[in-house]
């Protein structure tokens, strides 16, 4: 029995189990990553689609994407990479994953974003990655949800330029019974990518009875805006049913609700999956 020290899950694996996130077993060689190096989708991005209005708004990224997640969120828009193994892969090494990043530097692309599957539990090759990707002048950023043990995310942060952070709800409670998870140390990683001059921008879906709690939303506003500051941009996106959650969607109202509430804290709130309220409300005035 092994017990892997990744994220909070610190799973105990007997010899050839596998973790929850689905990514990481014991093996003879001790406990392995699964899917180094195996990619599920690539594509080239515009950077506000991760979302980051904030970071070289107008610019394209590669945006790569491999298996698993130490979350079991019911509403995940990516489940069929997230919670199955099963998959297409393509398999590229961090120094392929560079050269085909510098190729696509001519259609605009900045860098690399991992993203899609949850990167951080590929923590061996973002620790391989990310290095070369710096050292040949390319911006690195993460989508995350943030569930990693500090020793490993202090391991990798300085090599990182930007993170859309994945806040699933304000409630501890939620994190448990839910999506499976751990607020505290998501709010801690938030604050290790602040002090680490890590742009950062928060992203939290709005879903109808579970996270559209309007004294929940103020109450994360006040948290940005204590813990990484007024500047920080936060996109309350609208939810849709998807994978084993068939609630409504968002309520447009509940949503500029959201947006309004929250720019009382903060200076850069947007609505997400929502083309419908306009400007006003979903499109950053990008200056240069």
């Amino acid at each position: 029995m092994l017990q892997c020290q990744l994220c909070p899950h610190r799973c105990r694996l007997k010899l050839g189990a596998t973790g929850q996130c689905l990514a990481r077993a014991h093996t003879e060689q001790g406990i392995v990553s699964l899917n180094y190096g195996l990619f599920t989708a690539i594509a080239l991005d515009p950077i506000e689609k991760k979302p980051l209005f904030h970071f070289y708004p107008g610019t394209k990224i590669l945006s790569v994407g491999s298996f698993g997640c130490n979350l079991n969120c019911p509403f995940c828009q990516n489940w069929q990479i997230a919670r199955n193994q099963q998959v297409q892969l393509r398999e590229l090494s961090p120094e392929q994953l560079v050269e085909l990043a510098l190729a696509v530097e001519k259609q605009g692309s900045i860098g690399v974003a991992f993203t899609y599957n949850e990167p951080l539990i590929g923590i061996e090759y973002l620790q391989d990655t990310l290095p070369l990707l710096k050292e040949a002048g390319q911006k690195t950023v993460l989508v995350t949800n943030g569930m990693i043990n500090k020793p490993y995310l202090e391991s990798i942060v300085g090599w990182v330029d930007a993170v859309n952070l994945d806040i699933k709800s304000f409630s501890p409670d939620f994190y448990s019974t839910v999506v499976g998870g751990k607020l505290e140390t998501v709010l801690e990683n938030g604050i290790c990518f602040k002090e680490n001059s890590v742009h950062l921008e928060i992203t939290t879906l709005l879903i109808p009875g579970l996270t559209d709690d309007l004294e929940q939303i103020e109450e994360l506003a006040r948290w940005i805006n204590t813990a990484l500051g007024s500047e920080t941009p936060l996109h309350l996106s609208r939810y849709f049913p998807n994978y084993q959650l068939d609630k409504p969607p968002t309520s447009l109202d509940r949503l500029k609700e959201g947006v309004d509430l929250a720019r009382r804290y903060l200076k850069h709130v947007y609505a997400g999956n929502a083309p419908e309220l306009g400007e006003k409300y979903t499109k950053y005035k990008f200056n240069g």
